[in-house]
């Protein structure tokens, strides 16, 4: 397909004669947003209007004779389409894409005015909209718009399922396909393995021997290569991505291949700070990679609408398994809003059926009450399209009506003290079917990065112990944690500022502690997070209490000033593969080797003083008093050795800054070390998510996380700076040009403006070391 994503003109309030010409908009390139709205205190009317692209197009003499169609993969939220003036189309989705054919609208060889009315309000008559919604909708041709240019017979659909480990099935629907065949080749790395010529409109059903399995380990990809024949000459070739995979849901979980897995991940909404849905493919697929690599998720679900099919590619690409569902939040509207909500349903199904990471498909509006009747007609459309997989429908209450193959049930129960998911027979009516808890955590402990670590460290715990829980059980196919990162909102939800810091990580994709439970989870990379930075100011009295460390290695080292304290290992932990290990002495063996106790007095001392360390002086109870008494008669220690052991030992106040140190060890070496001290000596951790941008169908855009740490590489929570950007060079800074951290944290965008050549973006504070980033833009018309 020709990308038709440059040389557009916009209008924010649309009027007729913009279709046929008159006035004159402002040049911009898909993807493009309405608006760009702050980070903060987001007005979410601000991007709803009825605005207006058009592009000039002209397709030269060659294509006589040919089918043409335009393809715009997103328009938020209803979209008219029109063709020098005259009106083709109107798409009233703003998460799925749609087709308008234009043959006979143009006169090849002559300029032709491709022109959008695109209205981006909250318009009641369309999902999701109606009632209040928990997150921003946005506006614009957020995704890129499309030429297809095809003969007059030509392959319409290609629809690929594996119904075992070794076995392709294609359904192909052609247009005029009378005295046609398929030629169907499967291919890897250019080499056909398999081939075979079967008749139009019959099933194709190919033995596959050899062939590797698409897993989350191995997502190994194969490619279906059908070309439409006749007489010998080639009409039409179409080819597809796909994997050889079994996905089943049962009542004790899912199988991947045989295979039970559990599903843990983390829900994703497809928005950036400033510029909302509209960033191009390398952003999109770094979420991807993300969720995968920095987070070891499992699974994520595409909450609340189906999202980017890069996005979707690149989950395909590196084995993270995909929930996705059909637009809506809670409400429900009228007949005419129900109807467009089955069309929705049909087309998420069509557009991305072939992806091998998409496991299950979300037919219910989400958090809606029971509609039996809705629910039946977007259940028969997705079995109907693709028999292969399992519908759902996510519910926040018990014993809906369950018409879906699976109960997805968003279970925030947790609430730091009790379990950490209801059981499965209270909240399913059929325990035949699976359950899948789809969102927990959330507005029940919202956490900014600004945080006490208290409070961060405890996000962290709710997640893990709502994961363990629903893993242990067996009675649930898996857990997706809301969400992935923080994002803006309407004013009836979200903090003060209108942002929902629901996430474990920030809006710029920078993490917070609880992302270490997550990514801690894997065996990719070694992972060692400490819950808090042990500072005697941070608690109470000084007196430091439980902390938590997130690791994935076999075991961890605590030292004080150098001195081995104790060792901290795997707790009882049964339904995660790395649970956190609590560092709740940090005492330890010091009486020993440090005071030169024998053993017995150590191990009373040592009591004695941790309990004053979690109780603190005045919560004593009278049994831990009498303890301490009969230690200091039985040792013979005066008030005032008591008092020095208690501020070696707990207190530490008044003394030199204790430095701590935490060795990570894995099959007996050392794999990862964290210091922690009172740092001042600040430096800006800049990442970009690639450095070398290309002007390919469009622009090309990337992301820079910024963190300021301390000498020893730990984030600076208190670090609440300015941060200036300045970019030269052959690109364009996307959003403010000075942002504060939060947290210790922030970031920015650049995107390319057209041509090619190097940027240099420096970031500056007034307590850090400059950091330039060198980027090259590779643009091949430049």
């Amino acid at each position: 397909m020709l990308s038709l994503c440059n040389h557009w003109e916009f209008i924010p309030q649309w009027f007729d004669g913009f279709a046929i010409g008159e006035g004159e908009g402002t040049p911009v390139r898909l993807p493009h947003t309405v608006r760009e709205v702050p980070q903060h205190y987001a007005d979410h009317t601000s991007y709803q209007m009825v605005c207006g692209y058009r592009k000039k197009i002209t397709l030269g003499e060659e294509l006589a004779g040919k089918r043409l169609f335009l393809q715009f993969d997103g328009a938020a939220h209803i979209a008219t389409v029109y063709m020098n003036g005259r009106e083709l189309a109107c798409h009233r989705c703003g998460y799925t894409a749609f087709r308008v054919e234009i043959t006979g609208e143009v006169t090849l060889g002559e300029e032709s005015l491709l022109s959008v009315k695109l209205d981006t309000t909250e318009n009641p008559d369309v999902p999701p909209f109606g009632f209040v919604i928990d997150y921003l909708t946005y506006g614009g041709l957020y995704r890129e718009v499309w030429l297809d240019v095809r003969e007059n017979s030509f392959l319409e659909d290609l629809y690929i399922t594996t119904p075992t480990l070794t076995t392709l099935n294609l359904r192909a629907t052609v247009q005029n396909g009378e005295g046609c065949s398929l030629k169907v080749e499967l291919t890897k790395g250019g080499r056909v393995l398999v081939q075979g010529s079967y008749p139009v409109g019959e099933p194709v059903v190919m033995n596959c021997p050899n062939v590797k399995p698409w897993d989350t380990e191995r997502p190994v990809r194969y490619t279906c290569r059908v070309c439409l024949m006749r007489d010998g000459t080639v009409l039409d070739v179409q080819a597809v991505k796909f994997g050889f995979r079994t996905a089943e849901f049962r009542a004790d979980g899912f199988y991947l291949n045989g295979k039970k897995t559990f599903l843990r991940g983390l829900n994703r909404h497809q928005c950036y700070p400033y510029v909302g849905y509209a960033v191009p493919e390398r952003l999109q697929r770094e979420d991807a990679r993300i969720l995968k690599e920095e987070l070891s998720c499992v699974a994520v679900r595409t909450s609340h609408y189906p999202q980017s099919q890069y996005f979707i590619d690149e989950c395909d690409r590196r084995g993270l398994l995909v929930l996705t569902e059909i637009p809506g939040w809670q409400h429900v509207g009228s007949e005419e809003w129900k109807d467009q909500a089955v069309e929705n349903t049909r087309e998420m199904v069509l557009q991305y059926r072939n992806h091998p990471s998409i496991i299950l498909w979300g037919v219910r509006i989400n958090e809606s009450q029971d509609d039996d009747e809705l629910y039946r007609r977007t259940n028969a459309v997705a079995h109907e399209l693709d028999p292969s997989r399992a519908t759902s429908g996510v519910r926040n209450f018990e014993k809906s009506s369950l018409l879906e193959d699976v109960y997805s049930f968003n279970d925030f129960s947790h609430t730091g003290g009790n379990s950490g998911c209801k059981p499965k027979k209270s909240v399913t009516p059929d325990g035949t079917k699976a359950l899948v808890i789809t969102e927990h955590n959330g507005h029940m402990f919202p956490t900014k990065p600004y945080d006490t670590w208290q409070r961060r460290q405890e996000q962290a715990l709710r997640h893990a112990r709502v994961q363990e829980d629903a893993a242990a059980d067996g009675d649930h196919a898996g857990c997706f944690g809301w969400c992935m990162f923080d994002y803006p909102t309407h004013k009836d939800f979200g903090s003060g500022d209108r942002v929902c810091y629901h996430g474990v990580m920030d809006a710029f994709r920078n993490p917070k502690l609880a992302a270490a439970l997550y990514a801690s989870q894997g065996e990719g990379r070694p992972v060692l997070e400490i819950g808090s930075s042990l500072d005697i100011g941070d608690y109470p009295g000084g007196m430091i209490g439980d902390i938590y460390v997130f690791t994935n290695a076999d075991s961890v080292s605590l030292y004080k000033n150098g001195s081995f304290v104790a060792k901290l290992s795997k707790g009882e932990w049964k339904g995660l593969p790395h649970g956190p290990m609590a560092a709740d002495d940090t005492i330890g063996c010091l009486l020993e080797t440090q005071e030169g106790f024998d053993k017995k007095k150590a191990e009373l001392l040592h009591a004695c003083l941790l309990t004053v360390q979690k109780k603190g002086l005045t919560g004593l109870n009278p049994a831990d008093m009498a303890k301490l008494g009969y230690a200091m008669v039985k040792y013979g220690l005066k008030y005032s050795d008591a008092v020095a052991l208690y501020g070696r030992y707990v207190g530490n106040w008044g003394g030199e800054a204790t430095v701590w140190r935490m060795d990570a060890e894995k099959d007996g070496t050392i794999v990862s070390s964290r210091t922690c001290c009172h740092g001042a000596k600040l430096h800006l951790e800049a990442a970009a998510s690639h450095t070398a941008l290309s002007e390919g169908d469009t622009y090309d855009m990337a992301a820079v996380r910024i963190r300021i740490l301390d000498e020893h590489g730990n984030l600076s929570p208190y670090a609440q700076l300015p941060v200036q950007f300045r970019l030269e060079g052959a690109a364009e800074l996307v959003g403010p040009t000075v942002a504060v951290a939060e947290g210790g944290m922030t970031g920015t965008y650049l995107k390319t403006v057209g041509k090619g050549g190097r940027a240099l973006l420096t970031i500056t504070t007034a307590q850090t070391e400059p950091v330039t980033i060198a980027f090259t833009v590779d643009c091949p018309e430049a």
